[in-house]
């Protein structure tokens, strides 16, 4: 009797799994597809649109060389 019960509350979430994974999947295609069969026909990717968006980098700042103490200093600490 319980699985009866347990075997409906098992398959819905198990076909809710399914649906979200085939929508995805569709989404997925739809969004990528073009590419994907681009690539299987073994032809170069369209090139992107170039807008000319300029990055900036930064570099890190140099070390900066060690400060001399005086032996009093020292003594101190």
């Amino acid at each position: 009797m319980t699985a009866a019960i347990l075997a409906p509350l098992g398959t819905l979430p198990f076909l809710a799994t399914l649906w979200l994974v085939i929508v995805l999947g569709a989404k997925l295609l739809e969004e990528s597809g073009g590419k994907i069969a681009a690539a299987l026909k073994g032809m170069p990717r369209q090139p992107a649109n170039d807008i000319g968006v300029r990055c900036q980098t930064r570099t890190r700042n140099r070390a900066s060389a060690p400060i001399r103490t005086n032996v009093e200093w020292r003594a101190a600490a």
